[in-house]
């Protein structure tokens, strides 16, 4: 069967009511369909395998909550730092499965925006795509910023450091932070010349990026002190707890590897393994490298500390290279976090102009290099100028507000689909349904709970926001809405084989 050409009725004629709209959930096939042909343009090119999938999830993950906010962390749960990583990362694993069944099933870019659009329908849908534009693009931004404490770690062993006024955004006493600008947009030059090339590239930093951090452990437990753990839970539960919802923020590099499902060679089968292989990995090295950092020094030293592990090794071995060996692979660590989110967040927004939410810039497609060229420059530029301007504590908290709310509806989407949707052919299905997904939700909404009132303030004015560009472009644009009722109800009954790509793409 081929899966033809989608018919729309011209913008605006016969749209459905406002409620109707937000209700209207955009079929599986279209949006196979779409990916297969290159709707708006030349198609993505696939080319990725598990490898290059797992490094991506990889390489977006690993490193942030080590490398960038343990000094912020420790703190708040004090030596029980390792069960705050431990607390989320359980709960990203309840909705890493999600995500693997949604992966497998929805095959495109878009992760869980979507996943909403074909379960929640269209106000859902726009929700959560606006809020993993606040999680992608605030996190890379992040991420850079933390990259300047390991910069300045590497000059120091030369005896030189970068200015106040160059290392430091206004709010901190300084001008911009020079370090986390340049690394942005580096990741953008990159991601512009090629996918493919992008994707080997993050391999060879990811391998960087596991080596060091083992490396970090085998030093540190050489000076480790179990004295460092007593007290447990200085804090109390509510600490812990608090700390789990931060650090929540390190476990996002799942997500980015399930926008990839354009560029996947089989995504139906390796999006899954990848998705929860990488989780594995992630967890695994977060809670060694915790226990180890405890270990060597106790918790009150953490606070205020920038770039901890590379003082960790300096004070530990008095060898000034080892630490330079450390603070250049953790500039190259987190320079791979970069890469990987920001190609997410281009990824997010060429489905969302694809169905008309956002303007069709963000859609283009170039045929010399197969990357959404147009939009990777708006986006890098706006990330870049974010992280030069912006302190990491705000930055950090925002990012996991809107990746909790994005994951608790992947969730969902897993339930609907399940109960509405049971004929979908499934490659991977979550384990322990509905209990798993369940948990995933209500796990999600615990740790949004723990975030302050300055975060959930950033969250509704962003929210706000959304509502408003959607009524203002979203709602007239919407390619779906555009849809004539007997159009949308032809392409929502096609089911089976027509949500396999490669069957799309052979016209089968």
């Amino acid at each position: 069967m081929t899966v033809s050409a989608t018919p729309v009725t011209k913008a605006g004629a016969g749209r459905p009511g406002l409620g109707a709209q937000l209700l209207r959930r955009k079929p599986i096939s279209q949006m196979v369909e779409e990916a297969g042909n290159g709707e708006g343009g030349a198609p993505l090119r696939r080319s990725f395998g598990v490898l290059q999938l797992t490094m991506i999830s990889v390489g977006a993950t690993l490193g942030t909550g080590i490398l960038v906010i343990l000094g912020e962390s420790v703190p708040l749960a004090g030596p029980a730092i390792w069960i705050s990583f431990v607390i989320a990362g359980f709960a990203a694993l309840l909705s890493a499965v999600s995500y693997a069944e949604m992966a497998g099933l929805v095959p495109v870019a878009g992760s869980s925006y979507s996943y909403s659009y074909a379960t929640m329908g269209e106000g859902m849908a726009w929700i959560c795509g606006w809020c993993l534009v606040l999680e992608y693009a605030v996190s890379v931004a992040a991420v850079a910023v933390g990259a300047g404490q390991y910069v300045n770690e590497t000059l120091g062993v030369f005896g030189l450091a970068l200015p106040d006024g160059l290392a430091l955004s206004p709010a901190e006493g300084g001008t911009v932070n020079l370090s986390a600008v340049v690394i942005v947009l580096l990741a953008m030059v990159l991601l512009v010349r090629g996918a493919r090339e992008s994707a080997w590239i993050n391999t060879a930093i990811v391998a960087v990026k596991v080596g060091i951090l083992v490396f970090f452990c085998a030093v540190a437990f050489t000076a480790f002190n179990a004295g460092n753990f007593e007290p447990l839970l200085p804090m109390g539960a509510a600490g812990v707890s608090a700390a789990a919802s931060r650090v929540f923020f390190s476990y996002i590099g799942f997500d980015a590897a399930s926008t990839a499902g354009e560029e996947a060679k089989n995504p139906k089968r390796d999006l899954p393994r990848a998705i929860m292989l990488s989780m594995l990995i992630v967890t695994s090295i977060y809670v060694l490298v915790a226990v180890a950092a405890i270990g060597a020094r106790p918790w009150g030293w953490f606070d205020g500390t920038e770039a901890a592990l590379v003082q960790i090794l300096e004070e530990t071995t008095h060898q000034p290279w080892i630490a330079l060996v450390f603070a250049v692979g953790a500039v190259l660590a987190i320079a791979s976090i970069v890469l990987t989110v920001l190609y997410g967040q281009t990824r997010i927004l060429l489905s969302m102009s694809r169905d008309g939410l956002v303007p069709a810039i963000f859609g283009r497609v170039s045929r010399r290099t197969g990357t959404p060229v147009a939009g990777t420059l708006i986006v890098g530029t706006a990330v870049a100028l974010t992280a030069g301007f912006i302190p990491l504590g705000a930055l950090a908290d925002a990012t996991s507000i809107g990746t909790l709310f994005a994951f608790a509806l992947v969730n969902v989407a897993v339930i609907y689909l399940r109960r509405n949707r049971p004929d979908l052919k499934r490659n991977f299905r979550v384990p322990l349904y509905p209990l798993t997904p369940v948990l995933g939700t209500l796990m999600c909404a615990y740790l949004m709970a723990n975030l302050g009132a300055e975060t959930w303030l950033v969250f509704g004015a962003w929210m706000l926001v959304g509502i408003a560009l959607y009524f203002g472009y979203g709602r007239r644009n919407s390619k779906v809405a555009a849809l004539s009722e007997q159009d949308y109800r032809e392409l929502s009954a096609r089911v089976g084989d027509e949500t396999d790509p490669e069957t799309v793409k052979a016209g089968l």
